[in-house]
């Protein structure tokens, strides 16, 4: 069977763990940030996990992570 490429964008944005769970940072810390409050800007900076339904898309996009 032949080797099969990984997606290029996902590569670069999630990281899988060691108990197969995807890591990825959060969204809305590029600009606009003024009027958001310090909680808002703080919860973003942390990591997150994808869930059951998008970790089953992710494992196809990612064969060998």
């Amino acid at each position: 069977m032949p080797k099969l490429k990984s997606h290029s964008g996902a590569k670069k944005r999630f990281l899988r763990t060691g108990t197969g769970k995807f890591k990825h940072q959060r969204s809305g810390r590029r600009h606009l940030l003024s009027p958001r409050s310090g909680e808002q800007k703080q919860f973003t900076r942390t990591k997150s996990f994808l869930n059951k339904t998008e970790e089953k898309i992710m494992a196809r996009y990612l064969p060998y992570a």
